[in-house]
């Protein structure tokens, strides 16, 4: 058919007629042009404490500038923003900030870094690279929350502009992949070598499902995974689920699954594991990898206590990575 095109964003690649859109839902072929239907129209704008992307080990105790728009390549079961995520932009209102507005506001409320979460920002990668390199030449970081469901190469050029990454690796199983979340496994990975290999500050976030994704040898095998493609300095932080969207019927996690599935890690060779979404005694201390004292202390999203003076610990100097300052 005249006309169509296919989008190469992500490894969906689907092939469009004139007034189709993608599984996204927010591209759209008009007259054999790809349009973004969403370039300058989040529909969630919030500030943060950085910790609640969750990142750890980057500008930790900061507030962060947090927007989303409508859209996500995947469909994961339980996704916790299907609302916006799930949703065609026409459904949802959206507030009216081009790039430029985006990185006022920042400084405005006077954040280090602009998030683009909640939802996919690689379904709007055109309004997330164009913010990302105004905010760079204003002093402001960037951080991507994503699935990583994305191409390498539209990655590859957002990557320059991109500080700090939580990628969701949902598990280490491509059945898992297609059957819970509509994607596969291979790109995430591939994503988070190429984020890794960027320079881009990476922490890694695993959502724990009870009977879907909670088995120790899988838990295991994706802890060794992160240990042997992105080192032992990467932060991995096991998340607790909660029934909403489509999987209501299971109970939440654990806080034994996820203290046992932190200790494994650490015992694999980790340094810096976590547990999210819950209170536990240790889980969201950051600790000397070297001398074990605790150097980042948290309540909740709280930063009450930090002990790293010039990016290690104040105790026996052995150096902590991420970016602290």
């Amino acid at each position: 058919m005249s006309g169509r095109v296919q989008c190469v964003l992500c490894p969906h690649m689907c092939v469009l007629d004139p007034g189709q859109r993608g599984r996204c839902t927010v591209r759209l072929n008009v007259e054999g042009e790809l349009v973004s239907l969403v370039y300058g129209r989040p529909v969630a704008v919030n500030v943060d404490p950085v910790e609640k992307k969750p990142l750890f080990h980057f500008l930790p105790g900061s507030d962060v500038f947090s927007i989303a728009t409508a859209g996500c390549n995947l469909r994961c079961r339980f996704c916790q923003n299907w609302e916006i995520s799930q949703a065609a932009p026409e459904d949802v209102a959206p507030y009216d900030l081009p790039p430029e507005a985006v990185v006022d506001s920042a400084l405005e409320y006077g954040c280090r870094a602009i998030a683009y979460t909640y939802t996919e920002p690689m379904v709007c990668i055109e309004y997330v690279r164009d913010t990302a390199v105004l905010a760079r030449e204003r002093g402001l970081a960037s951080i991507l929350v994503t699935a990583g469901y994305v191409n390498p190469g539209p990655l590859m050029e957002l990557a320059e502009y991109v500080d700090a990454a939580n990628v969701d690796l949902k598990s280490i199983s491509d059945s898992y992949y297609r059957d819970v979340c509509g994607g596969t496994l291979a790109p995430v990975l591939d994503t988070l070598r190429i984020l890794k290999d960027s320079g881009t500050w990476v922490e890694v976030t695993n959502l724990v499902v009870p009977t879907l994704n909670d088995g120790k040898e899988e838990l295991e095998e994706l802890a060794g995974w992160v240990l042997d493609n992105l080192g032992p300095d990467t932060p991995l932080h096991f998340s607790r689920f909660f029934p909403m969207y489509r999987l209501t019927d299971l109970p939440p996690t654990p806080i034994e699954t996820l203290a046992e599935a932190r200790e494994t890690a650490l015992g694999m060779g980790l340094h810096h594991v976590y547990v999210g979404n819950a209170v536990t005694t240790d889980g969201m201390v950051t600790r000397c990898p070297a001398c074990g004292a605790e150097l980042v202390v948290r309540e909740g999203y709280l930063v009450t206590r930090m002990d790293i003076q010039d990016s290690a610990c104040s105790h026996c100097s052995e150096p902590v990575a991420g970016i602290w300052e």
